[in-house]
């Protein structure tokens, strides 16, 4: 059986071809049981080049649709150029704490 990290990575890897990219399983950073259903996704691409912060984030909602339909319930999505990259320092922002809630709420 394919791990939802496993098959994201397969999709950034055939689709975006990354320089560089980290799949994060933060779901236990988030109430309920810690499964595969939020990830943050840090993507160093050359096809971010001249596409705005919104459109890089529609290219990767758009590739991990099926994802999202099937369990995925968060992406905190990091899309760089290698030049945007690297001028931060090859780092990305820290996911911030959960803030609670759930159906019972």
């Amino acid at each position: 059986m394919t791990t939802m990290h496993e098959r994201i990575n397969d999709k950034l890897l055939a689709q975006i071809q990354p320089v560089h990219h980290e799949i994060i399983n933060e779901s236990h950073m988030h109430s309920g049981p810690a499964t595969e259903s939020h990830f943050k996704l840090i993507v160093v691409a050359e096809c971010f080049d001249g596409l705005n912060a919104v459109k890089r984030h529609q290219k990767l909602y758009g590739l991990l649709a099926e994802e999202l339909r099937d369990g995925v319930h968060a992406l905190a999505l990091h899309p760089y150029t290698p030049a945007e990259w690297a001028m931060n320092q090859q780092s990305a922002p820290a996911s911030p704490n959960c803030r609670g809630g759930s159906q019972a709420d």
